[in-house]
């Protein structure tokens, strides 16, 4: 049985090795490998997840007793009007089809509405297939976006949108 707990800083190494072990299988047909290790070390290294954390961004782990398979993090970005942005929602490929990334999302959206929030935005790439599974969960496209991230590396993305 899968469940959820808001991960801490200990927990970090996890997120680190899920997200390692994630963005290949879903991001290197799109990006390719070496935007993909820049990536990763930008933001996934020990220091930019802690930093992540002490400012109030809540990360939840899906496990089950034997171990972990995805996690999201998610923070508020609009305090006025009380907007929350998904940063991060990854599986495990071996976990995919087994409702992991629903039971995630479920989650962030009932911790969002319990706080009040309005919406909950996210980032995807536009190429990502997990962009079906958020229009199926109700999301909409708000806009477009090419996001330079350096290195001459740029995140070309869909910003989706799920109003409550």
């Amino acid at each position: 049985m899968i469940t959820l707990r808001r991960a801490k800083e200990e927990d970090l190494e996890i997120i680190r090795d899920i997200a390692a072990a994630t963005w290949p299988s879903t991001y290197l047909d799109i990006i390719g490998q070496a935007q993909i290790d820049y990536m990763l070390d930008k933001m996934y290294n020990r220091g930019e997840l802690l930093k992540q954390l002490m400012e109030g961004h809540i990360f939840l782990i899906a496990e089950d007793a034997e171990k972990q398979y995805g996690f999201a993090g998610y923070s508020i970005i609009g305090h006025d009007e009380r907007i929350y942005k998904l940063h991060k929602l990854y599986v495990l490929p071996s976990a995919h089809g087994k409702g992991v990334g629903k039971i995630l999302i479920n989650e962030v959206f009932n911790q969002v509405k319990d706080a009040g929030g309005s919406a909950l935005q996210l980032n995807v790439n536009k190429h990502n297939n997990a962009k079906d599974f958020y229009l199926k969960g109700g999301f909409t496209i708000k806009e477009s976006v090419k996001i330079d991230i350096g290195e001459g590396y740029f995140m070309d993305d869909y910003v989706m949108e799920y109003k409550f």
